[in-house]
Parts: structure tokens; C-alpha cells; sequence
């Protein structure tokens, strides 16, 4: 089993795309980047602590690879965009990939240049990689909010679904 850390925004829109898919064990929403031990989401969400919202997903390498989940983060976020995520602004809904090892930065770094280079977006692609620190996952209610409360989620996430659209469909 390996572990991978994405921020994209809300984490309750970056659980679903991960978790439907073969060789995903687990993904937890949390909080990671930030100075404060053990963070609540009221604290994160009022910037009191530095940490972004993200998703942690512990996967089995040999069904799914991590350069695979690289290009279904890509595919949720706007790369474009260092200052929040859609409609969800501020320094903890950050895009970053956070990296555990070398093999990890590499593959991140490489899929980053290559989805500059690809002419996709006009902008720098300003997603940053960051290594791996202390993962605090969220409050349960936070767990599969896309299963608990369908509705809100679909609503919250509107936007990135009308962007997603007109950049990779």
C-alpha cells in the first residue's frame, strides 16, 4: 500500500473521482501544510492554522499507479489557480501535491511540465509540490460527504463541474 496527498479545494468534492476506482483502499478527507497540531475545521476555515483541506488516499500500486492518480487530480482542479479552488477562496483550498518520497516528487513534477507543455491552459500551471507533513484527518462529518449529503455536495460543486467540462471532457 501507498499513500498519496492531494489538496484541490473543498475535500468534499475530491473524495468521490478517487474512491470509485479499482485499487483505492481508502480516501480521508483532512487537513495537512499548516503550523498547528490537531486543527479543527473551524480553526482551518477562519486561516488561523496554515493547513489546506485535502484528501489522503492510501491505494494499492500494483491495480493503480500514482502517476494514474496524477492525472485524475489534474482533472478536478484548476491548476491555474494558486488562491483557492472555484468557488472555495484562501490559502486552505490551495492546489498541492504533497510528495512522500522521491519516486513521488518525480512523478508529480513530470506530470506538472507535461500538462504545462500540453497547451491545455493558457496560464502557468501553479499547483504546488510540497513534501508530505503530519495528516489530521476531518471531523467525521466531513467523511463521504458526497454520500451523506448529496445534494449540498452537488450544489458546492457546481462550478468545478461546469470547469472540468470545458477543459477535459
Amino acid at each position: 500500500m501507498e499513500r498519496a496527498i492531494f489538496a484541490g479545494g473543498c475535500f468534499w468534492c475530491m473524495v468521490q473521482p478517487f474512491e470509485e476506482l479499482d485499487g483505492i483502499l481508502s480516501v480521508r478527507s483532512g487537513y495537512t501544510g499548516g503550523h498547528v497540531p490537531h486543527p479543527t475545521y473551524e480553526q482551518v476555515k477562519a486561516h488561523q492554522t496554515g493547513h489546506t483541506e485535502a484528501v489522503e488516499i492510501i491505494f494499492d500500486e500494483h491495480i493503480i499507479s500514482y502517476a494514474d492518480l496524477m492525472e485524475i487530480y489534474w482533472a478536478q482542479t484548476d491548476p491555474t489557480d494558486a488562491f483557492g479552488q472555484f468557488e472555495d477562496r484562501g490559502d486552505n483550498y490551495r492546489p498541492v501535491i504533497f510528495y512522500e518520497n522521491d519516486k513521488q516528487r518525480r512523478i508529480a513534477e513530470q506530470s506538472k511540465q507535461a500538462l504545462q507543455e500540453s497547451g491545455r491552459f493558457h496560464s502557468p500551471i501553479v499547483t504546488t509540490i510540497e513534501p508530505a507533513q503530519a495528516f489530521y484527518v476531518a471531523e467525521d462529518y466531513h467523511q463521504g460527504f458526497y454520500k451523506k449529503n448529496p445534494e449540498r455536495c452537488a450544489q458546492s460543486s457546481a462550478i468545478r463541474h461546469q470547469f472540468l467540462k470545458e477543459y477535459w471532457q
